[in-house]
C-alpha cells in the first residue's frame, strides 16, 4: 500500500491504483481503499463509512453502464492528493455521457483514504464521440492516452 507522505511518483501510483479499482466496478474492492469511517461528498450526497460507500457504488454502477474512467493527478501534498477525472458511461436507454470532475483526497497514516470530496458534471455525448474504448473487463491499458493527451 502506498502511504503518506507522498512523492510525485507515489502520488501518481496511488491515483492509478484508484483508477484501476474503480474500473473494476466492484464496490467491495473499491471500498477497501477507504478507512472504516471514511467521509464522502459525491455530487450532492454526503455519507460516511465503507458500508455506505458500497451501497453508493452499487447504485452508481447499476445506473452508469459500461463505465470507463481515467484519473489524472492535479496536485499533491504530504497526505493529500487532488485529481481530475473523466469517465464515460451510458444509461438504460443507451444514451452516452462523459462525466468530468475533480476529487480532493485526504489519507490516514496507513494509506487508506479518510476523506473524499468529488464535484462532477455530466455531458451528453454521441456514441461516436467516445474516447475510452478499452475492453470493459479490464483496466485502462498501459500506453492509452491520458486526459491531457485526449484534450479533456
Amino acid at each position: 500500500m502506498l502511504m503518506p507522505p507522498f512523492t510525485l511518483e507515489t502520488a501518481i501510483a496511488k491515483v492509478r491504483a484508484a483508477e484501476d479499482a474503480w474500473n473494476s466496478r466492484d464496490p467491495q474492492r473499491v471500498s477497501q481503499a477507504y478507512t472504516l469511517d471514511s467521509r464522502w461528498r459525491n455530487r450532492s450526497e454526503f455519507f460516511t463509512g465503507r458500508s455506505e460507500i458500497v451501497q453508493f457504488l452499487t447504485r452508481k454502477w447499476e445506473r452508469e453502464l459500461e463505465y470507463r474512467l481515467i484519473k489524472e493527478i492535479w496536485a499533491f501534498g504530504e497526505s493529500r492528493i487532488a485529481v481530475r477525472f473523466a469517465y464515460e458511461w451510458h444509461d438504460q436507454s443507451g444514451a452516452w455521457f462523459r462525466s468530468y470532475g475533480n476529487e480532493n483526497w485526504e489519507f490516514a497514516a496507513d494509506g487508506l483514504m479518510a476523506v473524499r470530496h468529488a464535484s462532477i458534471n455530466d455531458v451528453a455525448i454521441d456514441e461516436s464521440e467516445r474516447k475510452f474504448l478499452w475492453d470493459l473487463a479490464g483496466v485502462r491499458p498501459d500506453g492509452h492516452a491520458e486526459l491531457s493527451e485526449l484534450g479533456l
